[in-house]
C-alpha cells in the first residue's frame, strides 16, 4: 500500500498519522482494528516509515531512503514485528520483545513494534504485554493489529488509541481491477467476494475462479431445465472442482450472487447485477419465480454454507440443495 492509497482507502488513518507526528503527539500505543483486507498491517508499516523516514516530503514517507526501504523489507533494527507462533502469540515472544526494548535504539531515538493478530495472544502473553503498556517509554510506540477487537483484554484496549479501519467499497475494488485489465465479468464478482484489493486481484487472475463461475452458471441453467441435469452438473463438474470446504463455500457464494441477480431483475434493478452476461437468461427465467421463492432459495444456499462446517457429505449436501432449489418453481 502506498501513502496515496492509504489516503484514498483510509483517509482518517492517514490524517491521524500526519497530525500526531506533526504535532508531536504520537501515542505510546495504538490498536488498529478492522476486517481482514482493510490494510491494517500496511498502514502500520507506513506509520513506521513516516516516523523513521529521513527525507519525508509533504508529511509522506519518501519510500526511497534507507530507513523506508529497511522497514519495508523487515530489516530495520528499531522496528520489530511480532506474529503468532503457530496458533498463538506466546508469553516468551512478549518477554523477548520487552528485553529487546530495554536496549538503546540502534540508529534512532525511537523504537516501534507491531503485534499482528494481537487477539491471538495467550492469557500469559496478554498479561505480560499489559505490564509493558503500563510502563511506556517516551520513545517507544506499539501498534497492535486485530480483526476481533472483542477478544482483546479491555485493560489493553483502554491503554491504546483505537483506530478503526473501514471495509473498502465494492465499487472501489472493482475500479482498481478494471484498471488492471481484469475482464468485467471476473472483476465484479471478485470485488464482491472480498474487501481486500490484492486478494480480489489474485482471485481474478486464477483460472480456477473463472472456471468456478462457469460451473455455477451451468448449474443454474440446468436447474431451470431438469432435476437430473442439475444432478449431473453436481456429479460431473461441481464436486471435482470445489474440492474442499473453502472452495465449496466460495462456490455457494457465487451461486448466492446469481440468485440475488435474478431478484434484481425481478425488481427492475438490472444495473445492480453481477452476472450481466447472463441477463437474457435471467429475463427468461424470471417468470418461473416469485420474490418469495427467490428469497427461499437464497436462504437454502446460506443454510448449505452453514452445514459445510459439519461432517455432512459434500455430495449429499449439494444434492439436497439442488432438490430445494427445484421445489416450488414453475418449471416447464
Amino acid at each position: 500500500m502506498s501513502w496515496k492509497a492509504l489516503e484514498t482507502n483510509q483517509p482518517h488513518v492517514a490524517k491521524m498519522i500526519v497530525n500526531s507526528i506533526r504535532k508531536g503527539r504520537v501515542a505510546h500505543a495504538y490498536l488498529f482494528e478492522g476486517q481482514k483486507g482493510t490494510g491494517k498491517k500496511e498502514a502500520a508499516l507506513l506509520f513506521a516509515k513516516r516516523l523513521f523516514c529521513l527525507t519525508n516530503v509533504h508529511d509522506e514517507p519518501c519510500e526511497t531512503c534507507v530507513n523506508c526501504r529497511r522497514i519495508q523489507s523487515g530489516n530495520h533494527p528499531d522496528v520489530h514485528l511480532v506474529v503468532p507462533d503457530g496458533n498463538s502469540i506466546k508469553k516468551q515472544q512478549i518477554e523477548q520483545l520487552q528485553e529487546e526494548f530495554t536496549k538503546t535504539a540502534v540508529e534512532s531515538n525511537r523504537k516501534l513494534y507491531i503485534i499482528e493478530h494481537a487477539d491471538q495472544m495467550t492469557v500469559q502473553a496478554a498479561n505480560s504485554l499489559l505490564k509493558f503498556l503500563e510502563e511506556p517509554s517516551a520513545k517507544t510506540v506499539a501498534i497492535l493489529l486485530t480483526e476481533q477487537l472483542h477478544r482483546i483484554l479491555p485493560t489493553i484496549v483502554s491503554r491504546c488509541q483505537v483506530i478503526s479501519f473501514h471495509t473498502l467499497p465494492t465499487e472501489q475494488i472493482y475500479a482498481y481491477l478494471q484498471q488492471q485489465g481484469v475482464p468485467r465479468e471476473l472483476a465484479i464478482l471478485a470485488a464482491r467476494l472480498t474487501n481486500n484489493v490484492q486478494e480480489a486481484f489474485q482471485l481474478s487472475q486464477d483460472d480456477w475462479f473463472a472456471q468456478a463461475r462457469k460451473i455455477v452458471i451451468q448449474l443454474y441453467e440446468a436447474l431451470n431445465k431438469q432435476y437430473v441435469q442439475a444432478l449431473l452438473v453436481i456429479q460431473q463438474h461441481w464436486l471435482s472442482h470445489f474440492t474442499n470446504k473453502e472452495q465449496m463455500s466460495m462456490g455457494l457464494d457465487l451461486l448466492l450472487y446469481l440468485y440475488k441477480d435474478l431478484l434484481y431483475v425481478l425488481l427492475g434493478e438490472e444495473q445492480q447485477i453481477a452476472y450481466d452476461d447472463c441477463i437474457n437468461e435471467f429475463r427468461r427465467s424470471r417468470f418461473l419465480y416469485s420474490e418469495k421463492q427467490i428469497a427461499q432459495h437464497m436462504k437454502a444456499i446460506l443454510q448449505a454454507k452453514a452445514r459445510l462446517h459439519t461432517n455432512m457429505n459434500p455430495q449429499l449436501l449439494m444434492e439436497q440443495l439442488v432438490l430445494q432449489l427445484r421445489e416450488g418453481s414453475a418449471f416447464v
